[in-house]
This record gives structure tokens, C-alpha cells and sequence, in this order.
């Protein structure tokens, strides 16, 4: 993988981050996207200050015209991508019936539309080089009913259907399209569904009241689980892997 160049957003908290330390501890060239400026400088500045190629772009993924000008942009800078990584990702908790339009819009504005809207713009480049992979980072959510997230599972559904689609289409230019489905993750995202001290005990034990078992492994996943599943996706050893979705989620969905 050295020497490649690699698209992730979502790099400045998590899964994002953890994924852009590993492409880059292998020699990767990565341009991490965020949304906000502040936080991605401080991430980038840690790993610039490990000796890593990393370069930050804020930007939003929201925005078809802002993604269109941050590919250019990094091509530019950076030189033609061969990996692109969906790992932005926002979670708007709520029964169903009590979701604002705003909760909804908001929601499958970055996990989906997001999604559409960095995959169009990078696949369209990799088509002419006949080469790339993109892996976009959804949820076992995807597949499995939650309470209280309806949002971010439809959302996450979406996003699912759509990248093995894109990969069909792209398969005869040589570009493979998969998908990791983390589950319970220690990361911002999950203690903020719980408070600190007990997101991980909570995800463990599952909670019956909910339908929704533990995890059979007895922890939640590190970023950098997740983040492992991503690279060897990304990576030649996946080189006859494509539409595929790797759940990692400590068996919490009972291999369905």
C-alpha cells in the first residue's frame, strides 16, 4: 500500500481516525476529511507529529459541490486516490414516531447522502485508471432492528444497498466496493448514548427490555478493530472480495 493515496472522512474522532493511522503507518499518503476545522487540525497535528502523511481537508460531506472541489482538490495535492474510506457518520436517538424532520434530514444527510456524494466524486475518477476501493463504514444496525434508532438504521440501510449497487456497476473497471457493519464501538458516538463509566458495561449486557442481546465476546469493539477490517478490505489481500459486508461486532447480532 505505500505510496498510495487514500480519501477518509470522518478522520478527526474514532473509526475515521483509527482508520487513517493505520493506512498511514503503512505508507499511505491521506487526505483525512472532517467537518470541523478545529478538531481536524489537532487530530492531524498528532499524527504529522508521529512522522505520518497525513493532510487534513475540512470539509462537509453533506455539500455535492463542496465534495465535487474537495476530489479535486486532493487529487491535486495529493495525486490520483486508489482507496477511498465513508466513515463519517452522524446518530440522532428517538422513537420513531417522535423523530423531527430535522432529526431524520439530518441523519441520512451525512450517512447516506454523504456517502453518494464521496463515492460519485472519487469512482468517477478511478473509472479512466481502472483501479480503487472504497469501503463504507455502516452498522449492524443496518440489518437489525433498534429501538430508539430508526433514523441511523434506515440511514445506515441505505448506504448498505447503495455501495454494493456502486460495486456491481464498477466491478468490470476493477473497483471493488465493500462494507464493515461495526456494532457497539468505543467511541464518541457510543458514550454519548450512555454516560462514560457505563456504555461499555451496557453494550456488553445487552438489554432484554429493548430486545436487544449483548455482545457473546463479552467487550465492545476498539476503533481500531474496526479499523483493521477496513485495511484488509481496502488491501490486495481483498483483491477478489467485492459487495461485501464484514460485520464486526463481537457476535452482538448472532452472525445474521
Amino acid at each position: 500500500m505505500e505510496g498510495r493515496v487514500a480519501l477518509v472522512t470522518g478522520a478527526a474522532g474514532g473509526i475515521g481516525e483509527a482508520v487513517v493511522r493505520l493506512l498511514a503507518d503503512r505508507g499511505v499518503k491521506v487526505a483525512a476529511v472532517d467537518l470541523v476545522p478545529e478538531r481536524l487540525a489537532e487530530s492531524v497535528d498528532k499524527l504529522r507529529a508521529d512522522g505520518l502523511a497525513v493532510t487534513g481537508f475540512p470539509a462537509d460531506v453533506t455539500s455535492s459541490a463542496e465534495v465535487e472541489a474537495l476530489a479535486e482538490r486532493v487529487e491535486g495535492d495529493l495525486g490520483p486516490v486508489d482507496y477511498l474510506v465513508n466513515a463519517a457518520g452522524v446518530l440522532r436517538l428517538g422513537a420513531a414516531r417522535d423523530l423531527t424532520d430535522q432529526d431524520w434530514t439530518a441523519t441520512l444527510a451525512v450517512n447516506t447522502n454523504g456517502v453518494f456524494f464521496t463515492s460519485r466524486a472519487l469512482v468517477n475518477r478511478m473509472i479512466p485508471r481502472r483501479r480503487g476501493a472504497i469501503v463504507t463504514v455502516a452498522s449492524n444496525a443496518a440489518g437489525t432492528a433498534r429501538t430508539e434508532m430508526a433514523a441511523y438504521a434506515a440511514s445506515k440501510a441505505a448506504a448498505t444497498a447503495f455501495t454494493k449497487c456502486l460495486g456491481l456497476e464498477v466491478a468490470q473497471y476493477n473497483i471493488r466496493c465493500n462494507l464493515v457493519a461495526p456494532g457497539s464501538t468505543d467511541t464518541p458516538m457510543l458514550r454519548g448514548m450512555h454516560t462514560a463509566q457505563t456504555a461499555a458495561k451496557a453494550s456488553v449486557a445487552g438489554n432484554p427490555d429493548a430486545y436487544r442481546v449483548g455482545i457473546p465476546l463479552g467487550k465492545v469493539a476498539r476503533p481500531e478493530d474496526v479499523a483493521q477490517a477496513v485495511l484488509f478490505l481496502l488491501s490486495d489481500q481483498a483483491g477478489h472480495i467485492t459487495m461485501h459486508d464484514m460485520t464486526v461486532d463481537g457476535g452482538a447480532t448472532l452472525g445474521v
